[in-house]
C-alpha cells in the first residue's frame, strides 16, 4: 500500500507540473550551476539514496541471487528516471523564491483540493512507514554493539532505555528547528556521508579481511566489480573531502 502512495504521489507531482508548463504558466529563475547549492544538493542526494534499511528485505526473500547485480542497476536506474523527471519538472514549474522546502506544499494551489491535501498528507505517510523501520533497525543495532554473550539486558535496558535512545534525538531536533534546508544539508552532509560511504567502506574491509582469516581466501561470485581495496581507499578518501568541503561551504555562507 505504501509503494501506491509513493508511486501515485510521485507521478501526480510529475504530471501537474508538466502540465503547468504546457499551459504557459510555469517560470523559473535558477541558474545554470551555483556552487551555493552545493552542501544542500549533497545532503539530498544523499537522503534520497538511503536505502541501506531496506535493502535486507529485498535481498533475503531472493533464492537465485545470480542476477542480483542486474536486479539492483535496474531498481536504481528507474528511482533515477524518477527523481530526475521531478527535479526539471519543479525547475521549470517553479521560481525558486516561491518554492517551499517541502516539495510537496507546492501543489496546495495548483491542484484540486483532494490532489492538494494528498500531496500535503503525503511526507506524513512517508514518515509514519519509514521512522519505525528505521528506529527498529537502529535500536536493534545499538542492542548488538552493547551485546555481551551470555548477558541478557536487564528489562528496563532492553523495553526502555534503547528504545528512548533511538527516538529522543529525532524529537528533540524536530521541536528545534523547521529548517528543511539548513536540516537535510547538515544531517545529510555529515551523518549521511558516514552513513552511506565511511561505515559501507569499513564494512567492505572489515569483511573480506575476517572471511580471509577464516578460509584463506576470498571469493565471492555476487562481489562487486568495485571490490578492489583501492575502491575502499578512495571512497574513505572522497567522504573525508566531500565533508571538507560541505564545512568550508557552510563557514562561508554563515560569514
Amino acid at each position: 500500500m505504501f509503494y501506491v502512495c509513493f508511486s501515485t504521489a510521485f507521478i501526480m507531482m510529475i504530471v501537474i507540473a508538466v502540465v503547468k508548463i504546457g499551459k504557459g504558466q510555469g517560470e523559473h529563475d535558477t541558474p545554470t550551476a551555483s556552487i551555493s547549492g552545493l552542501p544542500n544538493l549533497f545532503g539530498v542526494c544523499v537522503y534520497s539514496y538511503m536505502c541501506q534499511h531496506s535493502l535486507p528485505s529485498l535481498i533475503t526473500p531472493m533464492k537465485n541471487k545470480s542476477r542480483i547485480t542486474l536486479l539492483f542497476v535496474a531498481d536504481f536506474a528507474i528511482v533515477l528516471i524518477f527523481y530526475a523527471l521531478l527535479s526539471f519538472t519543479a525547475i521549470f514549474a517553479f521560481r525558486s523564491e516561491d518554492l517551499n522546502d517541502l516539495y510537496t506544499l507546492n501543489f496546495r494551489k495548483t491542484s484540486g483540493s483532494f490532489v492538494g491535501y494528498f500531496l500535503a498528507l503525503f511526507p506524513v505517510f512517508t514518515l509514519s512507514t519509514n521512522f519505525p523501520i528505521i528506529s527498529i533497525t537502529l535500536r536493534d543495532n545499538l542492542k548488538n554493539l552493547f551485546h555481551r554473550e551470555g548477558r541478557p539486558y536487564p528489562w528496563v535496558v532492553d523495553r526502555i532505555v534503547f528504545p528512548l535512545s533511538t527516538i529522543t534525538l529525532p524529537i528533540i531536533v524536530a521541536f528545534i528547528t523547521q529548517n528543511l534546508e539548513i536540516l537535510v544539508g547538515v544531517t545529510g552532509s555529515y551523518a549521511g556521508t558516514g552513513v552511506q560511504y565511511v561505515i559501507p567502506a569499513c564494512l567492505a574491509y572489515f569483511g573480506k579481511k575476517q572471511l580471509t582469516e577464516m578460509t584463506g581466501r576470498y571469493d565471492n561470485k555476487h562481489k562487486s566489480p568495485f571490490g578492489w581495496s583501492l575502491w575502499i581507499v578512495f571512497v574513505i578518501g572522497w567522504a573525508f573531502v566531500c565533508i571538507a568541503l560541505v564545512t568550508v561551504n557552510h563557514i562561508i555562507a554563515k560569514k
